[in-house]
């Protein structure tokens, strides 16, 4: 492997292939899958509606509250970056193992195996139940081989330089953008009937748990803490739906005039992946009782969604558009993931090869360390249950980096600030308050998930010191 003496990344994206990536990360599978599940949480049209909306505003508010940090620090590694230099090298270390270790890898294996899944539904042959291997503790099924295929694929493209990225990113993403607007206009076309969507909204505001038993539709009426609960549990799942919006900042020194279009295309990125959330939400709802909504086979709320727009065909139409969607949002999540390797790699806290660029200036040894890792966690089908380990860390760490806004603007008030966090210090204040409101509600909602997630993180301290003594 040939290694750039340069050592150092090409300005090559344009504001449109940022904006790609921003968008092109967040759209994967949960759009199509996730309001099953917060419909059996909150019910009601109207909290379900909110919940999509709730996420977009948050989202957006720390898009533009990052847009501050990428003109400051227009670096690669981004987030790991800003982490440093508000606070030391230890917090930006906990971010970049936890990156590593779970949320960029688990994400990538994650959207692999859901690539995988409905290829199966064009190609039977590559089904979970078609089980290549029975070793008794480890099956290996013909998803996780086409999910590893995928990984290995997309690192390789990834590992000839940016440009064919790019080309993959702002192709899928364009792609998946459009076929997103195509189904909620056809679903409000063809699909929407009057009398689901006024059934839907007449108790829009009841907030209520569903429950299916004995094949009726139970509901129970939540209020106080145990609302709060639910609105957690839901907020989880629009949120990470709505996540890696900040892989764009990984890639900050790849990008033309970083200073501004970094905050240009977290902006927009976000805006657009927000508007057609909501959107398709709203179709969902004037498409699909309640019922067939929160209990759709397998939470597939698109398939559902696409049988009734499209008859019997709509499920291989959503198969291909999920295809389309995983592909192109790993392309992003791989491109961007190894650039944060390469920064600690640098700070003598990661491998020291990951710190250099190859003959196409970009970092492979970062792209296979992670490529690896992916592999691995696909193969131990455990990757939702990683995802969810992480959920709390992750509202952590973006706490932490919009509280950094605060910091840096006394400890660093003379470096150049091409672009202010919008709304300063009221928005960012409020997304403080909302991420940290909820992370406490998973810690006391979901302590399955939160306590072993903590319990991660903090396995990052003994190896930041391992770490250090290997840089002596």
């Amino acid at each position: 492997m040939e290694v750039n003496q340069n050592n150092s990344f090409k300005p090559s994206l344009s504001l449109l292939d940022a904006t790609m990536i921003v968008a092109g990360s967040m759209i994967g599978s949960g759009i199509f899958i996730v309001t099953a599940e917060i419909a059996r949480s909150v019910g009601g049209a109207g909290w379900i509606t909110a919940m999509w909306l709730l996420a977009g505003l948050v989202t957006l508010i720390a898009a533009l509250s990052y847009g501050e940090l990428s003109g400051m620090y227009p670096k690669a590694g981004g987030q790991y970056v800003y982490l440093r230099e508000a606070y030391n090298p230890f917090i930006a270390f906990l971010f970049g193992w936890t990156q590593f270790g779970i949320i960029q890898t688990g994400t990538i294996a994650a959207v692999a195996v859901a690539f995988a899944k409905f290829t199966a539904y064009l190609i039977p042959a590559f089904s979970e139940q078609n089980i290549l291997y029975d070793g008794g503790f480890i099956k290996i099924s013909a998803a996780q081989i086409v999910a590893i295929i995928s990984i290995i694929l997309l690192t390789q493209i990834n590992s000839k330089g940016v440009k064919n990225g790019k080309l993959i990113q702002t192709t899928f993403t364009l792609a998946k953008i459009l076929s997103l607007f195509g189904l909620i206009i056809f679903g409000l076309l063809i699909g929407a009937k009057q009398e689901v969507w006024d059934a839907n909204w007449v108790n829009a505001w009841d907030a209520s748990a569903l429950k299916q038993m004995n094949g009726q539709v139970v509901t129970t009426a939540i209020t106080g803490l145990a609302f709060l609960g639910a609105v957690a549990v839901s907020m989880k799942g629009s949120l990470f739906s709505s996540d890696a919006w900040n892989n764009v900042t990984f890639i900050a020194a790849e990008i033309k005039n970083p200073y501004k279009n970094i905050g240009r295309a977290l902006f927009l990125g976000t805006l657009i992946v927000t508007i057609i959330y909501v959107s398709a939400n709203l179709m969902y709802l004037a498409v699909l009782p309640l019922h067939e909504i929160a209990f759709a086979a397998n939470d597939r709320v698109g398939v559902a969604a696409a049988e009734k727009i499209f008859g019997s065909s709509g499920s291989i139409i959503i198969a291909v558009m999920i295809m389309i969607s995983t592909f192109g949002c790993n392309n992003g999540l791989i491109l961007s993931g190894a650039r944060i390797y390469y920064t600690m790699a640098q700070d003598g806290l990661f491998f020291k090869k990951a710190a250099q660029l190859n003959q196409h200036s970009v970092p492979a040894y970062g792209l296979w360390i992670q490529c690896f890792w992916a592999c691995m966690l696909c193969l131990t089908g455990k990757y939702n249950d990683l995802l969810a380990l992480v959920i709390f860390g992750v509202l952590i760490f973006y706490v932490l980096t919009i509280l950094g806004i605060f910091i840096l603007r006394r400890k660093q008030p003379d470096l150049p600030r091409p672009y202010k966090a919008f709304g300063y210090p009221v928005l960012p204040i409020i997304y403080i308050l909302v991420a940290a409101s909820l992370a406490l509600l998973l810690l006391i909602f979901e302590t399955n998930y939160t306590l072993p997630g903590l319990g991660i993180i903090l396995l990052g301290i003994p190896l930041y010191y391992i770490a250090l003594r290997q840089k002596k």
